[in-house]
């Protein structure tokens, strides 16, 4: 047998050029591809500079549909110096399969002036594919002037025939396409497009039958006979014709697209994702596969991709009314109704009469609670469709919205009446009633539905609250447990029976309730998370955790369960734990928003500033419209001391949300911390102009002119802040702005009438007191402390400052008044730096000092305090460990009330 082989083998040599070549082209002529290929691939790999087996493997793959390797074979044979005129076409093909219409001019230009009428159709197709009808039609019409009734030419004029709706012209050249070449299959495949067109769907599927008579392994129209197998809804037959156009063309992009929408059609939407991206792996801009990866992740609630396909469709065919709607469902379920709006409103004309479009608006409109307009669109869907019982239920509710309950629950009765099968309109009337606390109405409507819909454990529990909102208590709880008996895993009515123990006390009868549930039911996360929120109202942080740690257990890749239990992680300050099920977790969801934001504060919270804020970030793109995430990511840039990045993020975050609070007053906070004053004074005079009844922006205006120590022209702005908002803090900034500009008898004299109306402000009492401490009236401010300490005995600071003030006035109750402040407030810098200060200037500089450096250490940027440690350490006898505290505190650029003391006593050091 070994001998025979050897022979059979030296028998066996290569095929010659021109066998190997028939053989290629004679697989190619029945179809077999996939036997073309492999013979010009290994005839290839024993002369891999053949340019001609080159583009004979390249015209192979794109009769097997797989324009990428058609690509990289024509350059190939190019590269081999195989002849212009041959390749071009080729390549022109491959790019025009791929979308790459412009790529495809571009590299066919060299051959421009040629008269072959394939190449010039071949450009002509890629300016219609740009939308360049008019040199497209240019290209077409010379290439007839080179050869009449060539078949390309006279379907590519009548595609634009078809374009410009002149359906008896596409007709007319389709028609002289066939009578050029009858079996001319690209001629017959435009025939049936445009019978497709028609909604013909009979003589089209006989149009594509005739090509596949004439080309049985014609892949392209197997899948044009799915498209219309799909239409009518024939899913088996389109199945059995991707099939065969897998046969034919298993690499195929086309058959790959077709099989995502037929299994988008079917309802398996993973299998189509999986088949839509293979597709877009390899043709990004392949503008169909775009629109149905949009629609696919729409199904599967992925909105973030979702929206980010159908914007980028969106950009190149505006006018797609179906695009339109599907972005704005997607906005709307991430809750950005201002952004579902700003799709929607281009279509939204007077004469707009597509129904689903109107009641996506009404249902933006609802999402932004403007119930007018609401109403408005769901009326205008309603006359178009008046026998659509979901939109009197969404016109119902817009009235709700506006408050006209009589009209809201006379639509909903009609609602019911227009299907009575369905129970949405009958459970939509009893909640209504429900609502506006009409229990009686509700139960009505209630036991109406459940003749009905007798069993429905919803309308079950529905009644049953109805009873209990009349007080029925023995009858709710009968209902209830009546919806259980129908439906033993109904969770809803369970919780309404722990939701009555507990009304009645019995919260040991409620958590056993739900354990008895978990028990027969171990996959119930809702009872699971129910029985944490028990443990936790009673305290009980053990059981919390252990309830959500198995309501994780139950599917750890779902979002609630997790999200609960990182936040609990995070209450109970164990952050590595809150970090980890996080990054776990970002695996299955990484673009989910509430898991980004509770992965940014676990990052923070374990110190990680730089992934805090890449988690940010990714919440931004998850929420573009969201303020407060930008908001969120502002502050953090600003920590990490990125201004100008912080600065751009406010802004953003003020063009989603111009009258956003927080955002406008980081951005005038980053402003004043760069001495950028005139630019934080026009933000707060925005403020102003946006809200001339609001204090909020005077006082902005006031704060920053004084902070750029400007607190005469200050002073007008506290003026009006406290004439609009009359609140203490106010008055204060005012008094502190006269205090600065040498009218202290201004000052005390506003504060004093404030004082006589407003007796118990204690804090403008406080104020007045520490005034009287610096202006050095000792004995008045003492006076004062101690009427603030009968009515607060045992708050810190005014012990405190009735301390200092004993002190300065030389009364020997300091240390008592100094030392009951210490014992109150602990390890408080202020508090341990009066009573250390009093202590060594009494001379008992072996506690006081202790009790400084103690003070010194929490609060290292406290320069006082130091001032006071060097004071100490003086007495002490330290002196050169006082003069290295001094010369920390006396640099140039160091500034604070007692800079010039300490300073001299550095002197005297030295």
């Amino acid at each position: 047998m070994a001998l025979s082989s050897a022979l059979l083998m030296a028998g066996c040599g290569p095929d010659s050029h021109e066998a190997v070549r028939a053989k290629a082209l004679a697989f190619q002529a029945k179809g077999d591809l996939n036997a073309a290929v492999i013979v010009l691939k290994n005839s290839l790999e024993r002369a891999p500079q053949d340019g001609e087996f080159r583009l004979l493997l390249a015209r192979v793959y794109l009769d097997q549909g797989d324009p990428v390797s058609a690509e990289k074979e024509v350059r190939l044979a190019i590269a081999a110096s195989e002849a212009v005129d041959q390749t071009l076409p080729v390549l022109g093909r491959a790019l025009n399969l791929q979308g790459k219409f412009q790529q495809s001019l571009d590299e066919t230009q060299r051959n421009v002036g040629s008269k072959d009428p394939e190449l010039l159709c071949l450009r002509a197709d890629a300016y219609l594919a740009l939308n360049r009808a008019d040199d497209a039609r240019q290209l077409y019409q010379f290439a007839l002037e080179t050869r009449p009734r060539y078949v390309n030419a006279l379907i590519g004029l009548g595609r634009l025939a078809f374009l410009d709706r002149d359906l008896a012209a596409a007709n007319g050249f389709a028609t002289d396409a066939i009578a050029a070449q009858a079996n001319s299959t690209e001629a017959l495949m435009f025939r049936g497009d445009l019978y497709r067109a028609e909604n013909k769907t009979k003589e089209a599927l006989a149009a594509y039958g005739k090509v596949l008579t004439i080309n049985p392994f014609h892949r392209t129209a197997n899948v044009e006979r799915a498209y219309l197998d799909i239409g009518i809804g024939d899913y088996p037959a389109a199945a059995a014709e991707l099939k065969a156009a897998r046969l034919i063309a298993p690499g195929s992009l086309l058959v790959a697209y077709s099989q995502a929408l037929l299994d988008f059609s079917i309802g398996k939407n993973v299998e189509a994702q999986d088949a839509i991206r293979t597709v877009l792996r390899v043709a990004p801009e392949h503008m169909p596969s775009l629109l149905l990866a949009g629609a696919i992740a729409l199904n599967l609630g992925s909105l973030h991709q979702a929206e980010q396909h159908l914007r980028h469709y969106m950009e190149k065919h505006p006018d797609n009314a179906y695009a339109r709607k599907m972005l704005a469902q997607s906005l709307l379920k991430r809750g950005d109704s201002p952004g579902a709006l700003a799709v929607l409103r281009p279509a939204l004309n007077d004469g707009a009469r597509d129904v689903q479009l109107l009641a996506l608006a009404g249902e933006s409109y609802m999402q932004a609670a403007d119930y007018d307009q609401a109403g408005h669109y769901f009326e205008r869907a309603s006359a178009l469709d008046p026998k659509a019982a979901n939109l009197r239920v969404s016109l119902a509710m817009s009235k709700l919205g506006k408050g006209d309950a009589n009209a809201a629950i006379t639509d909903l009765q009609l609602a019911t009446q227009l299907d009575s099968k369905s129970p949405k309109a009958g459970i939509a009337l009893v909640q209504a009633e429900l609502n506006l606390q009409n229990y009686q109405g509700a139960l009505q409507a209630a036991s109406a539905l459940e003749q009905q819909q007798a069993g429905n454990p919803v309308v079950l529990e529905l009644k049953g609250k109805a009873y209990q909102g009349l007080n029925d208590g023995v009858r709710a709880r009968a209902t209830f447990e009546q919806a259980l008996q129908k439906q033993a895993d109904f969770f809803p009515a369970l919780a309404d029976l722990a939701q009555l123990d507990l009304a009645a006390g019995k919260a040991e009868a409620a958590e056993a309730r739900l354990k008895a549930f978990v028990t027969s039911h171990p996959a119930s996360v809702e009872a699971m998370t129910a029985l944490a929120a028990l443990a936790d109202a009673a305290g009980r942080d053990a059981d919390t955790t252990g309830w959500l740690v198995k309501a994780v257990a139950v599917d750890p890749t779902a979002t609630a369960p997790a999200v609960n239990l990182i936040t609990q992680y995070l209450k109970l300050k164990q952050t590595q734990k809150a970090l980890d099920i996080a990054l776990q977790l970002k695996v299955a969801h990484p673009d989910e928003p509430d898991l980004l934001d509770l992965m940014g504060k676990a990052q923070l919270a374990n110190g990680d500033l730089a992934g805090a804020t890449d988690s940010y970030r990714k919440l931004t793109v998850a929420l573009p419209r969201s303020a407060q995430a930008q908001m969120q990511l502002g502050s953090l840039l600003m920590v990490t001391k990125k201004d100008a990045a912080a600065e751009e993020v406010f802004k953003a975050a003020l063009a989603i949300q111009p009258d956003f609070p927080a955002a406008q007053l980081a951005l005038i906070e980053l402003y004043v911390r760069k001495g950028w004053h005139d630019l934080a004074l026009q933000q707060a005079t925005r403020i102003i102009r946006a809200h001339p009844e609001s204090a909020a922006g005077y006082q902005l205006s006031a704060d920053i002119l004084q902070a750029n120590g400007k607190s005469a022209e200050a002073m007008p702005m506290f003026e009006k802040s406290l004439a609009i908002a009359n609140h203490s803090e106010a008055l204060i900034k005012l008094a502190d702005a006269l205090r600065m500009n040498n009218k202290k008898e201004d000052a005390a004299r506003r504060v004093g009438a404030w004082l006589q109306q407003h007796p118990n402000d204690v804090r403008v009492e406080m104020y007045r007191a520490t005034c009287t401490l610096n202006d050095k009236q000792y004995g008045i401010a003492v006076a004062q402390f101690e009427s603030l300490r009968a009515r607060n005995p045992e708050n810190v600071v005014v012990l405190n400052n009735l301390a200092m003030a004993y002190h300065l006035a030389g009364d020997q109750r300091a240390v008592a008044s100094a030392e009951q402040a210490y014992k109150l407030a602990g390890d408080q810098p202020m508090v341990m730096d009066t009573l250390g200060s009093i202590l060594v200037e009494q001379g008992n500089v072996a506690r006081g000092l202790p009790l400084l450096l103690r003070a010194s250490s929490l609060a290292p940027q406290a320069h006082d305090i130091r001032l006071h440690v060097a004071q100490g350490l003086i007495k002490s006898g330290d002196r050169p460990a006082a003069r290295k505290q001094l010369e920390a505190i006396t640099g140039p650029q160091i500034r604070f009330a007692q800079a010039d003391a300490a300073r001299a006593l550095l002197k005297e050091l030295r």
